[in-house]
């Protein structure tokens, strides 16, 4: 496994800059964020496709450097059910035309959520019981069937006509895919270049077992995202674990993305890393730093200095 770190982090810095500062941090790779979401800079696919000149040089400049991109993300809504989804889809495709010119193999993206029913203006993460209230089975079925089946049958489509051979899904809340039950609900209606980026963080604060998870996985692992999570302790006990307060409320949260180690120790991402390596996955890992208990540059540092300790080489 190699290590790559994921641009958004460094999102207030330059081009040049950003790939000095990963020269200097010792990574390996870059995982490119641009489109959807993202407020990174460097890499958006809709510039670099009407400007080859620019292309040209940041592929240069990345090169020059001996720095490989590791994947083009670009975590979004395609399925939203206004405007912003129409421009998700735009930026997700032109990311993945981006990707099939520049000879990058991987997208990493999440699913999308759409809303319950025609005629509904926001996206309904629907994650109590299918059975009940009696509309439910129809809400499932209709954001499913009628609604993602079909933007994935064509993306997948897309990818397979520019070159791109991996569609890496994060385990995302708010997302139809957010743990591996519902990655192989996707992946079994649309095929195997779907499948997941197993970011760990999410999986902790579910109440699920990231390794045990990687188990379950199998092939259908795509990317790694190497970030933790830490249950807070006392608070959990007394609210549960879903969490609406804003991330930087770091005391009062009942959990936090924190630096790799500051939620789970060494030996359990050794353990981690072991297991995605004994079932197949031999690939990127990318930092993906989210942790506002302390600074970004201190989590960065401590978060690469675990991983490079942990990953299975």
């Amino acid at each position: 496994m190699k290590l790559s770190i994921c641009t958004d982090v460094m999102a207030d810095l330059s081009f040049t800059d950003m790939l000095d500062k990963c020269v200097k941090l010792g990574v390996e790779g870059v995982e490119m964020t641009g489109g959807g979401w993202s407020k990174g800079p460097h890499f958006r696919a809709d510039e670099l496709l009407a400007d080859k000149g620019l292309l040209k040089q940041k592929l240069a400049e990345l090169e020059a450097r001996g720095l490989q991109i590791a994947a083009l993300n670009c975590s979004a809504n395609p399925l939203d059910p206004g405007a912003m989804g129409k421009r998700h889809r735009k930026e997700m495709e032109d990311t993945i035309r981006l990707a099939g010119e520049i000879g990058v193999t991987k997208i990493v993206t999440m699913s999308g959520l759409p809303e319950a029913a025609p005629g509904d203006t926001v996206p309904n993460w629907l994650v109590y019981t299918k059975s009940w209230p009696d509309e439910m089975p129809e809400r499932d079925r209709y954001q499913w069937e009628d609604r993602a089946f079909p933007l994935w049958h064509d993306l997948v489509r897309l990818c397979d006509e520019v070159g791109v051979e991996k569609i890496a899904l994060e385990n995302f809340s708010a997302m139809l895919v957010w743990n591996p039950e519902t990655l192989f609900r996707l992946r079994n209606e649309v095929g195997p270049k779907v499948g997941m980026n197993l970011d760990p963080s999410h999986l902790f604060w579910k109440g699920a077992c990231p390794i045990a998870a990687a188990r379950a996985l199998g092939d259908a692992i795509h990317h790694c995202h190497g970030k933790d999570t830490r249950i807070e302790r006392g608070l959990a006990d007394v609210n549960g674990l879903l969490e609406l307060k804003d991330v930087t409320d770091v005391a009062n949260r009942a959990w936090n993305y924190v630096a790799v180690g500051a939620g789970h120790d060494l030996q359990w991402w050794k353990e981690f890393f072991s297991v995605v390596r004994m079932v197949g996955y031999n690939d990127w890992v990318s930092l993906e730093m989210e942790d506002f208990t302390m600074s970004t540059d201190a989590g960065i540092q401590s978060s690469i200095d675990a991983l490079q300790a942990t990953i299975s080489r």
